[in-house]
């Protein structure tokens, strides 16, 4: 990217939604504006885990306003992540629907493992370069406001990640829902957080890092209060927290707190932000922890910066790694992956060249992702095995992509043999349709697992619905069983909006 390039990273967090802006200087980027809202969307998680109308609304609105502050941006130079609540959201579509509207730009649901990831490149991008801060081992906690992430690293490099489902927002509504500070409320909230991250104890221990940093949230905003009372800035320590708590059980309540350095919107989840961070410090034997200036949107931006070369690099090996452990045929993958991009490449020239900043260039590279894995299921059964494969996708650990990407890939293995009313409403998209449609006629024409005779096939559109497969002279002589399968593949999509039609100019 050239200097002068403007970023910008949208986190739509539990509690709060942050858009922060940069600009490219020499392969560093310089904050130009930040903007934060509390939006509480974590709190309008109701009994069966739906946003409310009124979560929602804060949320649209929000992003509205950021959305009129990033008119101009490219597609390129802006990526908006979603966290723990839309994890957990069962309608988290019909709020994203709205959402990218109003922001005017895709958001992605990351994994909890995924978020970690994130966080870790902000915090280690932000931190100082020295051969000595290169060397040392960091355990790197986020305290959010429905989860809370654990990284080890060392530089840039990650070693372990991990996301537990406990966090500010969540454990003050549980634990203090009337704001109440009692010291029964703290005992109970920190013991219920500790039950949760017990499984750090065999991955964090203190062993395996030399400092501890805290990102973000709950941990800034802990670091700040006890700045203002005189004790060293940017570094929160056990007898600082001691001596929090205190303050906080003798106010009483969240509405009755008078504190130096604690913001208005923070008072409302402190209590379960402070009971979280106890139980980090108690089971990981954390004496000390700095304050990074480093957080999840500092990754994001740094990964746009980067993105062509290292994400493309970690999601090719996330593919790589999932098809190495389940298996796949590797010959037959490629072969596949090759004969659906060609016939992509037919209907949308435009992806010609790999340009995957355009809508069809990372359509192209998805289909090539999806096909690699479409035999992904085979190891459980090979009965159904293009749903076994769904189910791997749409569950796997998969570094460098987010939710609604996996969930993509997952519906294109879903579909690319058997009935395509399985697919829902995912067949009323014309991106997917035309994706799924290359992929289910290469599977077909690599049926005897050899590479296909592709001379002469032409896929084309005919209208609006209507794809057309013209083959040459002769060739329903030479392949009489890939014939049959196109008959019966005709079929398949008439019970669908979309029509194809398979033309055999000898017949013609």
């Amino acid at each position: 990217m050239q200097n002068g390039t403007r970023l910008a990273a949208v986190d739509l967090g539990s509690n709060s939604f942050r858009l922060e802006i940069g600009r490219l200087d020499h392969g560093q980027i310089h904050r130009t504006e930040y903007l934060k809202e509390t939006v509480r969307l974590g709190n309008g998680l109701d009994a069966s885990r739906n946003l409310t109308p009124e979560a929602m609304q804060r949320g649209w609105d929000t992003l509205a306003r950021f959305g009129e502050r990033l008119a101009g941006f490219k597609g390129s130079q802006v990526r908006a992540v979603a966290t723990q609540t839309l994890r957990e959201a069962r309608n988290r579509d019909e709020f994203l629907l709205r959402a990218r509207t109003a922001l005017g730009f895709g958001i992605d649901v990351i994994p909890g493992r995924e978020e970690a990831r994130l966080i870790y490149l902000g915090v280690a991008h932000l931190l100082p370069h020295s051969d000595a801060a290169d060397r040392e081992r960091r355990l790197v906690v986020d305290i959010g406001g429905r989860s809370t992430e654990m990284i080890i690293g060392r530089a840039l490099d990650i070693e372990v990640t991990e996301s537990y489902r406990v966090g500010s927002v969540a454990w003050s509504m549980k634990h203090f829902p009337e704001g109440a500070f009692t010291p029964a409320a703290f005992r109970a909230a920190e013991i219920a957080a500790k039950a949760v991250l017990d499984d750090a104890l065999g991955s964090y221990t203190p062993d395996r890092w030399d400092v501890a940093y805290g990102a973000s949230g709950t941990i800034g905003a802990v670091g700040d209060v006890l700045a203002a009372a005189g004790a060293e800035p940017n570094v929160v320590t056990r007898e600082g927290l001691d001596w929090l708590l205190d303050r906080l059980l003798k106010a009483g309540s969240a509405d009755r707190l008078r504190i130096d350095g604690m913001r208005e919107d923070r008072k409302a989840v402190i209590g379960g932000g402070v009971s979280v961070l106890r139980a980090v410090f108690d089971l990981l034997e954390i004496e000390e922890m700095k304050v990074a200036q480093g957080a999840l949107r500092h990754g994001v931006l740094h990964e746009l910066l980067e993105r062509d070369e290292s994400v493309a690099d970690l999601r090719a090996t996330t593919v790589a790694r999932l098809a190495s452990r389940f298996a796949v045929d590797a010959q037959q993958a490629r072969r596949v992956a090759d004969t659906a991009s060609a016939l992509f490449l037919q209907l949308e020239p435009t992806a010609r060249g790999g340009n995957t900043q355009s809508r069809t260039g990372r359509a192209l590279r998805k289909i090539d992702w999806a096909a690699q894995l479409h035999e992904i299921g085979s190891q459980i059964s090979h009965s159904e095995y293009h749903k076994h494969g769904a189910y791997i996708l749409g569950n796997a650990d998969a570094p460098g992509f987010a939710l609604n990407e996996m969930q993509w890939l997952s519906q294109l293995v879903l579909g690319h043999r058997g009935k395509l009313r399985k697919l829902g409403t995912a067949i009323d998209d014309d991106t997917f349709v035309v994706q799924l449609l290359a992929l289910r006629l290469a599977v077909i024409l690599c049926h005897a697992r050899r590479d296909p005779d592709l001379q002469g096939l032409r896929l084309t559109r005919l209208a609006k619905g209507v794809f057309s497969l013209t083959c040459p002279k002769d060739w329903s002589e030479a392949y009489p069983q890939s014939a049959h399968l196109l008959r019966e593949e005709v079929l398949a999509w008439q019970k669908t909006p979309w029509r194809l039609e398979v033309i055999d100019t000898a017949a013609a």
